[in-house]
C-alpha cells in the first residue's frame, strides 16, 4: 500500500478484510533523524520512515479462543490481504491461547485517529547543533575529543479492533550520548541525555562535565576488589531498576521463580523491601515522561498480551514507601494470581524524599566511589536477581567530600532489591538515560542512591 496512505485507513481496511472471529490491527508509522560526530567533528547524519504492520486474528474454538500474530514492514496493498489471512491461518493452527480474554471495549476513540501520523527529520536539531559546534570548538581549545551521536525517532501508533476501539498514540523518543577521550585515549568519560524534542539538552554543559571527569582522571589510583561506599548516579540506578522491573512479573513470583516470590508460596507484595522511603512508580502523563496512555501489545508473553490492546494503563506505585506495591499483570495473570491487573510500564519514576545533588553527595562522603555508568549487566540468579556488570568510562575515588583522582575499573556483582533494602540515602530525583538499556527504554527520573557496601566483585580492564 503507497506510503502516502494515512495508517488508519490501513487499518480500517485490514479491519473489513478479516473473517477471524475476533482481530486487532496496530499500524506503527516510524521516522527517525541522527547525528553522528567523531573528533570534534560531524561525521554522519541521516533520514529513515518506515512503516510495520501486525494483524491479530483471534479464532473461538471448542477447546478455547486461539490467536495468531504476523507483523510485516512496508505492506502494500496487495500484500494486506495476504497478511489478514496469514493472522487468521496461524491461529486457527495454534491450540487455544492460554492468556484467551474477550477483546477490550469501551475505551474512547482518540480524536485524532484519522490524522496523519506525526514525523520527525533533521530541523528537530535545529537548535541542537550550532550548540553542539560550540562545544567542539570548547573541547578543541580545552584539549578533549568529543565522540558521540544524536537519535530521535517518533512513532505514531494506530490500534483498531473489531470491538470498535479506534487509539492512536505519538511516541518522541530523543537520546544524545557524549564521549570525550583525551587525545592520547588514556582517559575517557561518558554523559548522555534523555528528550522528547532537543530543546531541553545542552551539549556545552555536557562538555563543561567532561571536562572536570577528565581533570579528575590525571591521577590514577589503583584499589583493590571489595566493598566499597558507593555513590550510583541516576543513570546506574535506572538500569539496575528497569531489570528489577523486566523481572517483576506476578505470575512468575507465584510460581516461586523470582526474587519476589514469597517463601512457603505466594508474592512479597505488601513487604517492605527498603528502609528508605522509596516510592517506585510509572505514570503515562508524568510531565516530560509522558507514554502510551494504553497497552500496545504486538505478542503476548508474561507481561503482556494481545487480548490487552486497548486496555487503558493508569498511573501505578509499584513501591510505596519502600513497601512492594505491584507486580505487572495482564488480565489473565491478574485473575490467576488475585491480585490487580497491571499492565507494563511506559516510564519508570523512584522518589525518596533527597534534595541533595550528586554534588552534594559526593560532598557529604568521607571516603567512598563515585560511578559513572554501568554496562554490560546480565542476570546471575533469578531467584535472588542477582546481576554482574562492569564499570565504565570513570570510577573515582571520594576523600572528606573532593574527588581526588580515578580508579581501576570493576565487575560488580549486585540484585537491584537487595541494594534497595541496603541504600542509606537517596538523592534529587531527575530525568536521566540509562546507559546499558536505552535502546530499548529511555523514559525514566532517578534519584542517585547511596550504597555503603556495593560489591565490586573484582577488578576489569574495561574503560
Amino acid at each position: 500500500m503507497p506510503i502516502r496512505t494515512k495508517p488508519h485507513e490501513i487499518v480500517e481496511r485490514a479491519l473489513e478484510l478479516s473473517t477471524a472471529d475476533g482481530c486487532v490491527v496496530i499500524a506503527d508509522e516510524e521516522s527517525s533523524a541522527n547525528l553522528r560526530w567523531a573528533g570534534n567533528a560531524l561525521t554522519t547524519n541521516g533520514v529513515t520512515r518506515g512503516r510495520t504492520l501486525t494483524v491479530i486474528a483471534t479464532v473461538d474454538g471448542r477447546e478455547g479462543t486461539a490467536s495468531g500474530v504476523v507483523s510485516r514492514s512496508a505492506v502494500t496493498a496487495e500484500e494486506l490481504e495476504p497478511l489478514v489471512r496469514a493472522a487468521e491461518a496461524a491461529a486457527r493452527g495454534a491450540g487455544p491461547a492460554e492468556d484467551a480474554q474477550p477483546l477490550v471495549t469501551g475505551t474512547p476513540a482518540s480524536p485524532d485517529f484519522t490524522d496523519g501520523p506525526a514525523e520527525t527529520s533533521s530541523a528537530v536539531f535545529g537548535d541542537f547543533a550550532p550548540a553542539l559546534g560550540e562545544a567542539f570548538a570548547r573541547a578543541r581549545a580545552g584539549g578533549r575529543e568529543l565522540y558521540g551521536f544524536a537519535h530521535h525517532t517518533m512513532v505514531s501508533t494506530y490500534v483498531g479492533t473489531s470491538t470498535g476501539l479506534r487509539l492512536r498514540h505519538d511516541q518522541p523518543t530523543g537520546t544524545l550520548e557524549v564521549n570525550a577521550k583525551s587525545p592520547d585515549r588514556s582517559r575517557s568519560a561518558w554523559a548522555g541525555r534523555a528528550t522528547r524534542d532537543f530543546k531541553d539538552v545542552d551539549p556545552t554543559a555536557l562538555d563543561a562535565e567532561l571536562a572536570v571527569r577528565l581533570g579528575w582522571a590525571e591521577r590514577k589510583i589503583e584499589l583493590p576488589a571489595g566493598r566499597y561506599e558507593t555513590l550510583l548516579p541516576p543513570t546506574a540506578v535506572a538500569d539496575l531498576l528497569i531489570y528489577q522491573m523486566w523481572s517483576a512479573a506476578a505470575r512468575d513470583a507465584v510460581e516461586g521463580r523470582t526474587v519476589f516470590s514469597r517463601p512457603g508460596g505466594g508474592t512479597r507484595v505488601g513487604e517492605r523491601i527498603s528502609g528508605l522511603p522509596l516510592t517506585l512508580r510509572s505514570d503515562p502523563n508524568a510531565p516530560g515522561l509522558e507514554s502510551a496512555p494504553f497497552v500496545i501489545a504486538h505478542s503476548s508473553g508474561d507481561d503482556a498480551s494481545v487480548f490487552d490492546n486497548g486496555l487503558p494503563v493508569p498511573a501505578t506505585e509499584w513501591i510505596s514507601g519502600g513497601e512492594l506495591s505491584r507486580l505487572t499483570t495482564t488480565r489473565h495473570s491478574a485473575a490467576l494470581t488475585g491480585l490487580p491487573t497491571a499492565p507494563g510500564f511506559g516510564n519508570l519514576i523512584l522518589e525518596g524524599g533527597g534534595e541533595k545533588s550528586l554534588e552534594e553527595m559526593v560532598a557529604a562522603t568521607e571516603r567512598g566511589l563515585l560511578l559513572t555508568c554501568l554496562w554490560y549487566i546480565r542476570e546471575v540468579d533469578p531467584a535472588t536477581l542477582l546481576l554482574t556488570g562492569l564499570t565504565r568510562d570513570g570510577v573515582y575515588l571520594v576523600e572528606n567530600g573532593q574527588v581526588v583522582g580515578e580508579v581501576n575499573n570493576f565487575r560488580f556483582n549486585e540484585s537491584p532489591v537487595d541494594l534497595l533494602s541496603r541504600a542509606s540515602e537517596a538523592g534529587r530525583t531527575e530525568k536521566t538515560l540509562p546507559r546499558e538499556w536505552n535502546d530499548y527504554f529511555t523514559r525514566t527520573a532517578m534519584p542517585a542512591l547511596r550504597i555503603p557496601d556495593f560489591n565490586m566483585s573484582s577488578v576489569s580492564q574495561g574503560v
